[in-house]
């Protein structure tokens, strides 16, 4: 296995991990925001409580000791706060992320089906024009074929014409002759 597949592997299963936790680290993110806020609160209400208070000498008592407290939880508070706003844009970011992931996906399909559909039509195309090349050389052909036929077909009319101007001027010699014939033994027929 290469290093590549074992941390891809490790990435794997930690966010496995993390995702299978999720919902206890969100529980305890907002009961640690909602301590915060009342911690806040309930010192907020004691110092002003207190108003200003004096030790025996008269002095002011705002010593080092208050003062690193109240500012750990001012400065918590607004760690928790700016937690909370980046846990927002963070959810918002990642909603986005996967609705452009599923967009991406879904534009994605449609690429390779319109590239299916764009193949399939190119080889259609292609027959389509074989098909009409084909039918173009047939259609011309017919038309050779046709024009070949048309001159044997005017060849044979002029010689069915010349056969019967042929037959028609045999009929009538023939015709004659016969009239001859008849004429003839009319005439011998008379005198005997």
């Amino acid at each position: 296995m290469s290093w590549r597949t074992e941390y891809e592997a490790a990435m794997l299963a930690r966010d496995n991990q993390e995702q299978a936790n999720k919902e206890v680290y969100d529980a305890y993110t907002q009961l640690a925001d909602r301590t915060a806020i009342l911690g806040n609160r309930s010192s907020d209400r004691a110092e002003a409580a207190k108003g200003d208070a004096f030790d025996q000498t008269g002095s002011p008592l705002s010593g080092p000791a208050d003062y690193p407290a109240s500012n750990v939880r001012q400065n918590l508070l607004e760690a928790q706060r700016s937690r909370s706003e980046l846990q927002a844009r963070l959810t918002a970011v990642s909603a986005e992320l996967d609705k452009l992931k599923l967009k991406s996906k879904t534009d994605m399909q449609r690429i390779h089906d319109l590239s299916r559909e764009k193949t399939s039509l190119t080889l259609k195309l292609r027959d389509r024009d074989e098909e009409l090349r084909g039918k173009a050389k047939l259609l011309t052909d017919v038309h050779d074929e046709n024009l070949s036929l048309t001159i044997e077909l005017n060849m044979a009319e002029a010689q069915n014409q010349r056969l019967q101007t042929e037959n028609k001027e045999l009929v009538d010699r023939w015709m004659a002759q016969k009239s001859q014939e008849a004429d003839a033994m009319n005439t011998r027929s008379k005198f005997s």
